[in-house]
C-alpha cells in the first residue's frame, strides 16, 4: 500500500530523531510577579519609571500623527476614489466617511491610565490569585525581538482577563506596551470603554460584511503601526474566548494583514511571538457553561462589570503566562511563497491573496495555534477533572453507585501524571507535596463542582427535583469538560488513533485499516481540533510513537499489536474521545430522523438541543456533553465538509442524509 509504506518510511525517520521527543523539549522556568506585589507599595509600583525601548529606537508616536499617516497612505486614496466611482459619492465624503471610521477605530495611549491600571489591577491581582507565574527567559526574548523587528503578540484566548493581564506583564517588565484588537462591544462601556482606548485598545467591529472603505482603514492602520515598530500588536488568533478551553479554528483576516508588509518587502522580517495563557481556575466558569446551553451571552457593560465584582471574595488559585519563542515570519515562508508576485502590480493597490498566500498563511495559523497549545500549563485538577468525568459516565452506564473513592482518585491520578508528561504535557505537578495533598488542593479550589463525602469523591450534584438535578449535573458536567479539554491537545492523537484501533476487533490489526480509520476520523474532527491542514501522515506517525514508547503498542510493517499493559492506556484514551464521537452521532441521528428540510441555520441547534435533551431524559445518550453547541456547530460543518449536509440559498440547509452520510455515521457506530 503506496501509503503504509509512506508511512512506514516517516515513523522510522521519527523513531531516529530524537530531538523529536516531546519529553526533551526544554521550556524554561517561571517567576510569580505577585510576590513582590505583596510586599512593596502598589502606588509606588505604578508611578515607577517606565521607559520601554522600542523597535530600532524609535520614539513613541502620537495618536494624530499616526491618523494623519493613515488617511495619507497611498492605499486607503486608491480605495477612496475607487469606493467614490462605485457609489457616485464625491471623493471628499467618502474621505469623511475614512476619517471617521478611524476616529472611532484608534488607540489613544495614555500613560497616566495605564500607571491607573497598573495600581487598579495589582490590587484586583492579588486578591483573586495565589499566584502569576511568567517565564523571564521569554520576557528578555521578547525584549530583543522588539528591538530587531516589529513584533505582533499572539496569546490564547480564554478569558476577558487576558489582554489586561498582557498589558500588566508588559508594563511589570518595562516592556513596550501593545495596541490590541478589541471588539466594538467594549467600546459601549460608559467611562471603562474610553479607558481602554487609553491603555491601548483599538477597536473593530466583529464582521465587515464586505466594506471596503472599512477595511482599508483597518488594514491600513494596523500595518502603519506595524511597518514603522511604534508599538507591538496584539490580537486573539482565535478571534473570541473559547468557551470550552478548547483552542479553535484560527481566524485569517489580521494574521494576513501583519505578514502583509513582509510579503510586499515592506519589511526585512515580523516576529511573531506565541502566548500560552493557562488558569487553574477560569473566572468565567458558571457564564461558558451557560452560554454552551444556549443563554445567550451577557452584553458588556460598566454596571454588568460592577455587578461581577463578587468574584473578588472567591478564589481563582494561579495563571501561567508563558511568551513563547519568536517565530519569524521570513523563515516560515523561506521555500513556501514565492514574492515576486507582489513586483507585478503597484503595492498600494488592494489585491486579493493568491491560493498559493491563503495556504501560507493558514498553515501558518496552524502551527501559531499548537504552539500556543504546547506550553499550556496543565494544573493537577486537569487531570481530576479527566478521571471523574469518566468514572462518572461509567458509573451511570453501570448503575453504580456515583462518585469514586478518594484513594483510587489519587492512585489514578498518579498514573495519569506519569502517562501525560510522557506524552510532552507542560504539567504543573508539585514534587515536594504528597499527590495526597495536590488531590486535596485541587478538589478544594474546585468546590463548587465536586463533593468530597465519607472518603468518596462526585460530581457536585444535589439530589431533588429530577428535572433541576438533571439541569445542574449538565452544567457541572460541562464545566469540568472544559477542564478536561485543556489536556486534549496533549492526547488528541493518540486519542484518534486509539480509536481506530478500537473499531477493529482483533488484538492484532492491520496497519492499512488501521490508518485509514484514523484518517477518516481525523477529516471529521478537524474542526474539532487544532490538526493541522495536510499532516495526516506526521500526525499518524507522532501517535505511533508516543504509544510504542510508553509500551502500549508494538508495531510492524504490517500489523499494529496491543500489548497486554497497553489496554489501561487505550482505554483511557478511547474514553476521552467517546463524547466527541456520541456528539456527532447524535447530529447525524437528528439528520435522519426528523424533518430537517427547511430548516435555517439559525433554528438548528435549538431543534438538535431539544432532540439531545428528549434522548438524554430517556437515558438512550450517555455523554451529557453532547448538549454543547460549540460541538453541535462542529458537527455541522464536518457533515458539510463530509458532502452528507448542504446549505443551499436563502440560508436554508438541506439536509439531506447520502450514503456518504451513512457510511459516516456507521463508523461511529463501530466506535461505539
Amino acid at each position: 500500500h503506496p501509503v503504509m509504506a509512506s508511512v512506514t518510511v516517516w515513523y522510522c525517520e521519527f523513531l531516529n530523531n530524537k530531538h523529536k521527543d516531546p519529553m526533551l523539549k526544554k521550556r524554561d522556568d517561571f517567576e510569580d510577579i505577585l510576590e513582590e506585589r505583596r510586599t512593596s507599595s502598589d502606588l509606588r509600583y505604578a508611578l515607577r519609571c517606565y521607559t520601554p525601548v522600542l523597535y530600532k529606537g524609535v520614539t513613541p508616536c502620537k495618536t494624530s500623527v499616526l491618523k494623519s499617516m493613515v488617511l495619507q497612505s497611498d492605499q486607503l486614496h486608491y480605495v477612496i476614489n475607487q469606493v467614490s466611482k462605485e457609489s457616485g459619492r464625491a471623493a471628499d465624503d467618502v474621505r469623511e466617511e475614512a476619517s471617521a471610521i478611524l476616529e472611532e477605530m484608534a488607540h489613544s495611549l495614555q500613560l497616566s491610565t495605564v500607571r491607573f491600571f497598573a495600581f487598579m489591577l495589582s490590587k484586583v491581582f492579588k486578591t483573586l490569585f495565589r499566584s502569576i507565574c511568567v517565564n523571564e527567559e521569554g520576557i528578555q526574548r521578547l525584549q530583543q525581538a522588539i528591538q530587531e523587528h516589529p513584533v505582533v503578540l499572539l496569546p490564547s484566548h480564554r478569558s476577558y482577563m487576558d489582554f489586561l493581564l498582557m498589558s500588566y506583564i508588559l508594563y511589570t517588565y518595562d516592556v513596550a506596551l501593545p495596541v490590541i484588537a478589541a471588539g466594538m462591544d467594549f467600546m459601549g462601556m460608559k467611562f471603562v470603554g474610553e479607558m481602554l482606548r487609553m491603555s491601548g485598545a483599538f477597536f473593530i467591529r466583529r464582521s465587515f460584511g464586505g466594506d471596503k472603505l472599512y477595511w482599508s482603514v483597518f488594514s491600513e492602520y494596523v500595518k502603519t503601526m506595524l511597518k514603522n515598530g511604534y508599538a507591538p500588536v496584539e490580537f486573539f488568533l482565535e478571534g473570541t474566548r473559547s468557551r470550552t478551553s478548547k483552542s479553535l479554528t484560527p481566524k485569517l483576516g489580521l494574521l494576513n494583514i501583519v505578514m502583509d508588509p513582509f510579503l510586499k518587502g515592506e519589511v526585512f522580517d515580523v516576529n511573531v511571538v506565541p502566548v500560552s495563557i493557562s488558569y487553574e481556575r477560569i473566572l468565567e466558569e458558571s457564564l461558558y457553561a451557560r452560554e454552551l446551553l444556549g443563554v445567550p451571552k451577557p452584553k458588556e457593560s460598566t454596571s454588568g462589570l460592577f455587578k461581577a465584582r463578587k468574584v473578588l471574595s472567591e478564589d481563582y488559585g494561579s495563571i501561567h503566562v508563558y511568551f513563547g519563542q519568536p517565530v519569524s515570519v521570513r523563515s516560515l515562508a523561506e521555500g513556501r511563497v514565492n514574492r515576486c508576485q507582489f513586483n507585478l502590480v503597484p503595492r498600494h493597490i488592494p489585491r486579493r491573496p493568491s491560493e498559493e498566500i491563503q495556504s501560507f498563511v493558514n498553515d501558518s495559523a496552524y502551527r501559531l495555534v499548537r504552539a500556543q497549545e504546547e506550553n499550556m500549563v496543565l494544573k493537577p485538577w486537569v487531570l481530576l477533572a479527566s478521571l471523574l468525568l469518566q468514572n462518572h459516565h461509567q458509573n451511570r452506564a453501570a448503575g453504580q453507585k456515583p462518585g469514586m473513592a478518594l484513594d483510587e482518585l489519587t492512585t489514578q491520578a498518579v498514573w495519569l501524571r506519569d502517562v501525560s508528561r510522557q506524552y510532552g504535557a507542560f504539567l504543573h505537578w508539585p514534587d515536594h507535596t504528597s499527590p495526597s495533598e495536590v488531590v486535596s488542593s485541587g478538589l478544594s479550589l474546585h468546590r463548587a463542582l465536586v463533593r468530597v463525602c465519607e472518603g468518596r469523591v462526585q460530581l457536585a450534584v444535589e439530589q431533588g427535583v429530577y428535572l433541576f438535578e438533571f439541569l445542574v449535573l449538565i452544567f457541572v458536567v460541562l464545566s469540568c469538560a472544559s477542564y478536561r479539554n485543556q489536556m486534549l491537545h496533549v492526547f488528541v492523537r493518540p486519542a484518534l488513533l486509539a480509536s481506530a484501533i478500537h473499531i477493529a476487533s482483533s488484538n492484532q490489526k492491520r496497519k492499512t485499516d488501521v490508518f485509514n480509520s484514523f484518517s477518516f476520523l481525523r477529516n471529521m474532527f478537524s474542526s474539532e481540533f487544532i490538526l493541522c491542514p495536510g499532516a495526516t501522515v506526521q500526525d499518524f506517525e507522532e501517535a505511533c510513537y508516543l504509544l510504542v514508547k510508553t509500551g502500549v503498542l508494538q508495531v510492524t510493517q504490517q500489523e499494529v499489536l496491543v500489548t497486554e499493559r497497553g489496554h489501561r492506556t487505550l482505554a483511557f484514551l478511547t474514553s476521552m474521545l467517546d463524547p466527541f464521537l456520541q456528539g456527532y452521532q447524535v447530529v447525524c441521528r437528528f439528520l435522519c430522523e426528523e424533518d430537517t428540510e427547511t430548516l435555517t441555520e439559525k433554528q438548528f441547534i435549538p431543534a438538535v438541543r431539544k432532540f439531545i435533551v428528549n434522548h438524554l431524559l430517556a437515558g438512550r445518550l450517555r455523554y451529557a456533553e453532547v448538549l454543547s453547541s460549540d460541538l453541535q456547530k462542529n458537527a455541522l460543518a464536518a457533515l458539510q465538509r463530509l458532502g452528507a449536509v448542504r446549505k443551499i440559498k436563502g440560508k436554508i440547509i438541506c439536509m439531506y442524509i447520502s450514503c456518504k452520510g451513512y457510511a459516516y455515521e456507521g463508523c461511529i457506530h463501530m466506535k461505539q
